[in-house]
């Protein structure tokens, strides 16, 4: 009889770095993905920011070994010059620009947006393996850091802006979103997009339901997240939904908001890559809304490599249809805006996958970023549409 070894797991990343008292090396911790920084200068407070912000735009990591909120200070003076060096003149680009130098923008913004995210995150802090940290005067943030990392088990190495992006996610967490088309609040986990855009929302909890489902009670909720719009099609009256997601993080949060809402005898949690087995007479998307490389976890809640989710869904969608189901596609044109997609290549897709439209229900966005003038896509985001593309077979 022969065995199979069962496959090796790899190493967690580590850091390393040298002191008065020796070298070091420990667990580095990246929920993001960054790789353990190369260079890792100890520091305390006697560093100047001025100095910390050459030392981290020059790529050396700083591991901080004083008070705590010193480091929350060091990270504000770190922040507000980055934030000078936006504003200026030369960064935001020009106000007004045609679709080409808009597109130069964005690519321009993402790049600056990723530079300053990994130079802000040269700012790291020690921690025990039971999520504490490990500098004079810090909070209490284990409940925080577990409900992030789970279990870790040895001491570690986070980035302090990490490790405060996982203490707001816990905050938001418990306090919840309120929702008014549910009545109720959604709490998001670290990591699951929150729905602060109330717009989608409300085209979903607004759009008239196709009379498929008084035959065949079936819904589907394709990339679920918090299960928000799945709650939203139960609290209208769908009998039953499916509420899909590929991310484990999700499917909890989901489950959990379901739980929350007492409304799991209509709504089932599944893993699924877009479609689950089967037909409905309802299927609603909310993809990513703009073509790129997600940076994050959360950047996979706005930016669709390839469009494939986008793309999947459309092809998909008419072989998981009942006769006379619909699918909603629920779609920001800030990609189109941004000569990223245009409406010809979205017809496009949905000609070749034999669907036509029933009816476009446009929304405009409330954000803040729509009237902030000085945001450099702002050209681009004040002319922005959301949209419920109510699909069909054709």
């Amino acid at each position: 009889m022969s065995s199979t070894a069962a496959p090796a797991t790899a190493p967690a990343p580590s850091i390393h770095w040298e002191d008065t008292s020796g070298e070091h090396r420990v667990r580095w911790l990246s929920d993001a993905g960054n790789p353990p920084p190369a260079r890792v200068l100890p520091v305390d407070d006697t560093l100047t920011a001025d100095a910390a912000f050459r030392l981290t735009g020059e790529g050396t990591a700083l591991l901080w070994g004083s008070d705590y909120h010193n480091a929350r200070t060091l990270l504000s003076a770190l922040t507000r010059r980055l934030d000078k060096r936006a504003a200026s003149p030369k960064a935001r680009g020009k106000p007004g620009a045609a679709a080409d130098d808009l597109t130069h923008q964005f690519h321009r913004y993402r790049m600056a947006q990723a530079q300053r995210t990994n130079q802000l995150g040269k700012l790291l802090v020690p921690m025990s393996g039971d999520h504490r940290v490990l500098l004079p005067r810090a909070p209490d943030v284990a409940a925080a850091c577990q409900a992030a990392w789970g279990d870790v088990g040895e001491p570690y190495v986070v980035s302090l802006r990490e490790l405060l992006g996982a203490i707001g996610a816990f905050e938001w967490r418990k306090r919840g979103v309120p929702v008014p088309a549910i009545g109720a609040s959604i709490h998001p986990h670290y990591g699951v997009f929150s729905p602060v855009r109330g717009e989608y929302i409300a085209l979903v909890a607004q759009a008239p339901l196709p009379a498929a489902p008084a035959a065949h009670p079936m819904a589907m909720d394709i990339g679920t997240g918090t299960g928000v719009l799945a709650a939203v099609l139960a609290r209208r009256g769908v009998a039953k939904v499916l509420a899909t997601d590929q991310d484990p993080r999700a499917l909890a949060c989901a489950r959990e908001n379901i739980a929350r809402l007492q409304l799991e005898a209509q709504i089932d949690v599944v893993p699924a890559d877009l479609f689950a087995p089967g037909t409905a007479a309802l299927i609603v998307c909310n993809p990513p809304w703009l073509p790129g490389k997600p940076a994050s976890r959360l950047d996979h809640a706005i930016y669709d490599p390839d469009s494939r989710m986008l793309r999947g869904f459309i092809a998909g969608l008419r072989s998981h249809l009942v006769p006379g189901g619909e699918g909603w596609l629920i779609l920001s044109d800030l990609a189109e805006h941004l000569g990223l997609r245009t409406r010809a290549q979205l017809q496009g897709w949905i000609d070749a996958a034999g669907l036509r439209v029933l009816e476009r229900i446009d929304a405009r966005p409330e954000h803040p970023r729509v009237a902030d003038t000085t945001d450099p896509l702002h050209a681009a985001r004040s002319r922005e549409v959301t949209s419920l593309w109510r699909l069909g077979a054709a």
